[in-house]
């Protein structure tokens, strides 16, 4: 790791001498944020178990939260007391995936409630301190929400997973996927316009019968979803990433919803960062990353909500690609994705925004449920986040378009949302010169490490900011050449 951290940062100091002073200090900003460790931590489901069994409270510590349940920021740590409630229920703190033992330092916190996801919050850990005492003292601020409620019996699922040239991390997503322990469910890998023979080989010597492999020689994230809702034979149908990782309880509490409600059309959840060990990756996290919150919410088209005066179009909102399902009649009934749209066209992203809008236009109702739990690997390198920044803004625009083009009816509701829709696309790229971080005197020290859901801990940068509105400009015409791109390569196809 220490090798591949020194080739990025050789690689982002390459780009600094070639840019204009602001850009330099930016960088320099950027190349100053250090790694955040990840951990989960389950607390005990009694009232009062995290207390020491004395009645001692946390000492000094603090945890600020968002108000809704969502993440908030650790404050110092002295004092704080994990522990038993004298019954030997304890609260257990362990390593997010594939990472190394908690020490000291800033640690991002998955706060669990009996096993299920409550909120997220950011603690420092003194040298010497014991993690799990210092982080569960943190935890006990955070707000405890609704008791969960008992789920049906989930409907029988498929998961499409759709990659390209990235056997490593599609091989540890495979095997999250194959721990569900939802009770009836199929995987099938599609592999787009592969240029080797790597992932069929992976799929046919390592999963056997239990992965299905199917080729889509025609390149784009969309088209290859679409590949895949062809193939599936289950009445909900979910697709993730290759570079996730699903906790076990992912398919079951996405797919749950869809049996109680007949008109629930689509469902998405809880994205959260697998590893924070670069500055981008904690840069982005800092910003929202693809976090929706804590609070389960359902968006009714017969009933817009309140708070959504854009609804449905601001479709980011609802949820992102890496974590979502459909029923799978209605998604068909849809068209699909537009094969136009999403990674690996000049449309550059969209695909699950243009969904989620489709089905929302046809009168059902989509569900975004956090129990429902990926980590996401976040990119690694100041290059990734200048390419996904761009590819945001254009796959942004570039999915307003093909719904207006797919669906011309719904171009009177968008023109009437175009005012508001400009305010909200400036608040996108809007640069924070200080976030809302934590108490200066907390000991967590602002812009010290990634933040509540939008608190916005470190700057954006304004490169970063600029970059994302040329692709909002750009989105439309990448839309219509992926148009074009398309009918050409299926030409080819044939």
């Amino acid at each position: 790791m220490a090798g591949v951290r020194r080739a990025w940062r050789e690689t982002v100091r390459a780009t600094r001498r070639e840019a204009p002073p602001g850009v330099r200090r930016e960088i320099d900003a950027f190349l100053g944020i250090g790694p955040v460790q990840v951990a989960e931590l389950d607390l005990p489901e009694e009232p009062g178990a995290e207390a020491d069994g004395t009645g001692a409270e946390a000492g000094e510590a603090r945890a600020g939260a968002d108000g809704t349940g969502g993440r908030g920021i650790g404050a110092e740590a002295g004092g704080a007391r994990a522990g038993a409630d004298g019954t030997g229920g304890r609260a257990v703190l362990t390593p997010g995936p594939g990472s190394p033992p908690v020490t000291a330092g800033a640690v991002f916190v998955l706060v669990r409630r009996a096993g299920v996801p409550a909120g997220t919050l950011l603690g420092q850990v003194p040298q010497g301190a014991d993690p799990a005492r210092v982080l569960a003292g943190l935890a006990r601020e955070l707000p405890r929400g609704a008791p969960s409620e008992p789920l049906p019996a989930p409907p029988a699922a498929s998961v499409v997973v759709a990659t390209r040239e990235r056997a490593d991390q599609l091989a540890r997503a495979l095997d999250s996927l194959l721990a569900q322990d939802h009770p009836d469910f199929e995987i099938v890998v599609v592999d787009n316009a592969p240029r080797t023979g790597e992932t069929r080989e992976l799929v046919e010597r390592k999963y056997g019968e239990r992965v299905r492999y199917v080729c889509e020689p025609v390149p784009g994230l969309a088209v290859a979803h679409n590949r895949g809702l062809a193939a599936v034979r289950n009445e909900v149908v979910a697709f993730t990433d290759d570079d996730v990782v699903a906790d076990p309880r992912w398919l079951t509490e996405l797919t749950a919803p869809f049996a109680d409600d007949p008109r629930l059309g689509c469902a998405t959840g809880l994205i959260l960062p697998a590893r924070l060990r670069t500055p981008a990756q904690v840069l982005l996290e800092s910003h929202g990353g693809f976090a929706k919150g804590f609070v389960p919410r359902t968006y009714d088209p017969e009933h817009p909500p309140a708070d959504e005066p854009l609804f449905p179009f601001t479709a980011g909102r609802f949820g992102s690609g890496a974590s979502m399902a459909f029923r799978t009649a209605v998604l068909r009934a849809a068209g699909g994705f537009d094969p136009a749209t999403g990674a690996g066209t000049p449309a550059r992203g969209g695909d699950d925004l243009y969904g989620f809008v489709r089905v929302l236009a046809q009168g059902q109702r989509l569900r975004y449920t956090p129990r429902a739990l990926v980590w996401h690997h976040h990119r690694e390198t100041w290059r990734d986040l200048e390419t996904q920044a761009y590819g945001y803004g254009a796959g942004l625009t570039a999915y307003l378009t093909a719904i207006l083009v797919n669906r011309p009816a719904l171009l009177p509701a968008f023109l009437a949302r175009v005012p508001g829709g400009l305010a909200h696309a400036r608040g996108l790229t809007a640069v924070r010169a200080t976030g809302d971080g934590p108490d200066p005197g907390s000991g967590a020290g602002a812009g010290a490490a990634p933040g509540g859901h939008d608190s916005r801990t470190h700057p954006w940068p304004r490169r970063l900011a600029r970059l994302q509105r040329r692709g909002m400009l750009y989105g439309p015409v990448g839309y219509l050449r992926a148009r074009r791109t398309l009918r050409a390569a299926l030409r080819e196809a044939r």
